[in-house]
């Protein structure tokens, strides 16, 4: 698990996982970890999603957007 850097400080994402074909996601304020898969979510958007937890900026918009209930049951 990596710490989120949020470099805006303005992100619920507070820490993530990344695997081959998948992200893992901690949000603050829960314990609940989010993995979002190729299979679930999609290659194109797991990928984007890597870029930005890597990039420190922008994950938590791009979940909220995109992907909000496309994770792992």
């Amino acid at each position: 698990m990596q710490k989120y850097a949020d470099i805006d400080n303005d992100s619920g994402v507070d820490s993530f996982e990344i695997k081959d074909s998948s992200i893992t996601v901690w949000f603050k304020g829960t314990t609940r970890a989010y993995t979002y898969s190729y299979s679930v979510a999609g290659q194109h958007h797991v990928e984007k999603m890597k870029q930005l937890a890597l990039a420190g900026d922008g994950l938590n918009a791009y979940i909220n957007y995109n992907v909000k209930f496309k994770y792992d049951h």
